[in-house]
């Protein structure tokens, strides 16, 4: 793990804020070690530039606090939310994880606002997403 970190990826404000835990178990951990290692770390590799997480791992309570949904990848740590800090650079990123990247789920949120991108171990669906 090169440029992101667990810790980075399980710090939530909300949950700071809420006095929620927010602690992965092994296999969440493990999820996302995979999630760093075969997405996010090539990633800012590929970009470049720094990217920015603004929602990573979930614990169920954090995930119902946000108004998540009840199966979202978040909970399972095999999902995150990443933004550059502009529009355009959401965007490369969008474009370099769907043409340049192993990748369970890649979603366009409100119009490259931020990237959600998934990642799992084994039956990734590629599947690219606007919401």
């Amino acid at each position: 793990m090169k440029y992101f970190t667990i810790e980075e990826l399980t710090r939530s404000s909300v949950a700071q804020t809420r006095r929620i835990e927010n602690k992965p178990d092994a296999g969440q951990q493990s999820a996302l070690v995979d999630l760093i290692e075969n997405v996010l770390d090539p990633l800012r590799e590929k970009f470049g530039k720094p990217i920015l997480v603004s929602s990573g791992f979930r614990s169920k309570d954090l995930n119902r606090a946000v108004g998540g949904v009840a199966t979202s990848q978040h909970m399972k740590g095999e999902a995150a939310d990443i933004y550059t800090g502009t529009k355009e650079g959401n965007k490369a990123l969008f474009d370099i994880i769907r043409k340049e990247l192993p990748f369970d789920q890649v979603i366009d949120e409100k119009d490259f606002s931020w990237v959600h991108v998934s990642y799992k171990k084994s039956g990734n669906r590629k599947q690219t997403l606007k919401l």
